[in-house]
């Protein structure tokens, strides 16, 4: 058995559609997620980990209306150490466009 640490998700903004952020393609635990809002207001996010083949829907939220506050990066605790399967996604999505900057690392298990 491998491990290979990983930038699961490169710094990007995020989205005000649902979008898969990333797809896992071998087994992937999530060590760290951060959400920084930099602009003027508070955002809210929402991530969902999305089973392969599976959608979007309130059996796989895992945070859901999270307020980040104007200037604030919020760590993302509910996420560490969840484990992704190969075709497992995890999917979020902004209150407003291009106002979150959003990153997160892991570890892929071979």
């Amino acid at each position: 058995m491998a491990v290979k640490v990983k930038n699961i998700i490169p710094s990007k903004r995020l989205e005000d559609v649902q979008t898969n952020q990333h797809i896992a393609s071998v087994k992937t635990m999530i060590d760290k997620v951060t959400v920084t809002n930099t602009t003027g207001a508070a955002v809210t996010f929402s991530c969902n980990l999305v089973p392969s083949g599976g959608a979007v829907d309130d059996a796989n939220a895992i945070i859901k209306g999270k307020a980040v506050a104007a200037d604030e990066t919020y760590v993302c605790p509910e996420l560490v150490g969840h484990v992704l399967e190969a075709g497992d996604a995890i999917s979020m999505i902004a209150s407003a466009a291009a106002s979150l900057t959003i990153r997160a690392s892991g570890r892929e298990v071979t």
